[in-house]
């Protein structure tokens, strides 16, 4: 890793912190509505056990939502990619599916699958299995038309087109939908949480909002951004190799 991509996040972070602290002394506004960068740091190191806790549950449902959905998505749009009525079928039903308010579907999964972990698998797992299976299907369908040609023209079966050809082509477009995946999957996961939940840092969230205890909730809050980062970062490196 070069200095420069050290050097700018942590500049940048410096800054919004600076602009965030700026805000807060010049304009007054009391702590109980936007608290100070320092009393934010001071709330996660005394709760940092509570907190931890707390990452883990949530972490566990965005691991679990990310295995599983992504698994889904390279399913999916293999079967897209390589048969027709699959395409014909599904695809519609696809499209379909993002019309449909996903975050409506959480009261409804809450109610199908309980209070527990896997309601807020579940929604992790529908917010990701679309990016993953559409990037992972356009790779798959833009394989370069004279490797297709050569390859048949050499006698290769469709099998062997489609695992030697147009998967090998098709891992960069799956790593862009991997590095999407990262993203959004713990948006999906603290939503379940928000509807219904006893533990996470969407349930933590609620709970210290609720008790006014603002610089807790964002802490909580941060802690889910630096955990979102580092996903996609992980992400953006196994595309990279993907790429490779």
């Amino acid at each position: 890793m070069t200095r420069s991509a050290i050097f700018w996040p942590i500049a940048a972070l410096l800054v919004a912190l600076g602009v965030w602290q700026a805000i807060v002394s010049f304009t007054g506004v009391a702590s109980f509505i936007l608290p100070g960068p320092g009393r934010v740091a001071a709330a996660w190191w005394d709760n940092r056990s509570l907190i931890a806790e707390h990452t883990l549950v949530t972490l566990s449902e965005v691991m679990l939502g990310l295995l599983i959905g992504g698994l889904l998505g390279i399913a999916t749009a293999l079967s897209l990619a390589t048969s027709r009525t699959a395409l014909a079928l599904v695809r519609p039903m696809l499209v379909f599916s993002q019309a449909l308010p996903v975050f409506a579907l959480a009261p409804i999964l809450t109610l199908w699958l309980g209070y527990g972990l896997w309601s807020k698998v579940a929604m992790a797992v529908l917010i990701i299995y679309f990016p993953v299976t559409s990037a992972f299907f356009d790779g798959l369908m833009r394989t370069p038309r004279g490797y297709l040609d050569l390859a048949r023209t050499m006698g290769a079966t469709p099998r062997a087109v489609l695992w030697r050809i147009r998967v090998p082509h098709a891992l960069p477009s799956l790593g862009s939908g991997l590095k999407l995946a990262a993203v959004y999957a713990p948006i999906g996961a603290v939503i379940g949480e928000w509807v219904g939940a006893s533990k996470g840092l969407g349930y933590l969230m609620l709970l210290a909002n609720g008790r006014a205890k603002t610089d807790l909730m964002f802490a909580a809050m941060l802690t889910l951004g630096v955990m979102s980062v580092l996903l996609y970062v992980a992400a953006d490196r196994a595309a990279q190799r993907l790429s490779r």
